[in-house]
């Protein structure tokens, strides 16, 4: 059984986490978030102590360390750009690192993360969890028994509605979150580019608050893509059917249908790291390049 520590425990993402620590059999001992709305833990891990200031947080796991508690993983759910101070912590106290996506927002943050696993002996990993996915692993394994000189012609729609409160969150500064391509798009364009070879160009088409689009070209794709959290974009068809949210990706004109099975894909990747076979700093690399091109193109 491992410890774990869990820094972002009332973000979105965190319930996969503690369901995952869970799944695989280990512990978590202690979280942080600044937000106390954290009630979600109860259903997890109950005896965990909490913190909604850092600074007692830190202290908590100094003691307890001292005491002769191994923290073995530091498990990252908060805001994207605190994510590289965050793993630079979980670094600094002798344990490996878990991050949600975006791992960090520009790639130099990955080369100066790589020295410090070196520097600490600790590992990085993070959060891909579409490489899991039972139609994506199909889907690879498609391409690479195809022929290697073919260039595929893709188009990628991700469609979530998104209220107000959107633009007035961290999520709405593209400063914190990297915008719309880094927040709801990085995991899409990891998927590709670990499909399709290495991006070679892009172009963006519209920048809007809360609509991206453009094109990407991989060694063996051309990608159409468009993401957007405004409602008002979604198809008719989604919006007759009340759903919020619209995906979908189509290669060569065949849809590719992976909407569902998301349920434990956290659990998968974390088993994964569990067993030496987890994604790293360098496997995240070229998906954070990809995001941060796009955000700095017109």
């Amino acid at each position: 059984m491992k410890n774990f520590i869990l820094i972002g425990a009332a973000g979105y993402i965190a319930p996969r986490h503690m369901k995952a620590i869970k799944d695989t059999g280990n512990n978590l001992i202690a979280a942080f978030d600044p937000y106390d709305g954290v009630g979600v833990m109860d259903s997890h891990f109950p005896q965990a102590h909490f913190f909604t200031e850092f600074e007692r947080f830190d202290r908590h796991i100094e003691k307890i360390k001292r005491a002769g508690t191994k923290i073995d993983y530091v498990s990252i759910c908060s805001p994207n750009y605190l994510h590289d101070s965050h793993i630079r912590y979980g670094l600094r106290i002798g344990a490996d690192v878990i991050c949600e996506k975006p791992l960090v927002l520009n790639p130099w943050n990955v080369d100066a993360l790589i020295e410090l696993e070196e520097e600490y002996n600790n590992n990085v990993h993070t959060i891909l969890q579409l490489r899991h996915h039972e139609a994506i692993l199909e889907l690879k394994e498609k391409i690479d028994n195809g022929p290697a000189d073919k260039i595929y012609d893709i188009d990628l729609t991700y469609i979530t509605s998104r209220g107000n409160w959107y633009y007035t969150s961290w999520k709405g500064n593209e400063e914190k979150s990297g915008g719309i391509a880094s927040n709801i798009g990085v995991h899409f364009f990891d998927m590709l580019q670990w499909i399709f070879g290495p991006m070679e160009d892009s172009t963006v088409d519209i920048k809007t608050k809360d609509t991206n689009s453009g094109t990407l070209r991989f060694k063996q794709a051309k990608v159409n893509w468009y993401l957007s959290i405004n409602a008002e974009n979604l198809p008719q068809k989604a919006k007759d059917q009340g759903l919020p949210t619209f995906r979908t990706l189509s290669i060569e004109g065949e849809e590719i249908e992976f909407s569902k099975g998301f349920t434990d894909l956290h659990t998968i990747s974390y088993q994964k790291i569990l067993n030496g076979e987890g994604y790293g700093l360098s496997d995240a690399k070229n998906s954070i390049e990809i995001v941060s091109k796009i955000r700095n193109q017109k």
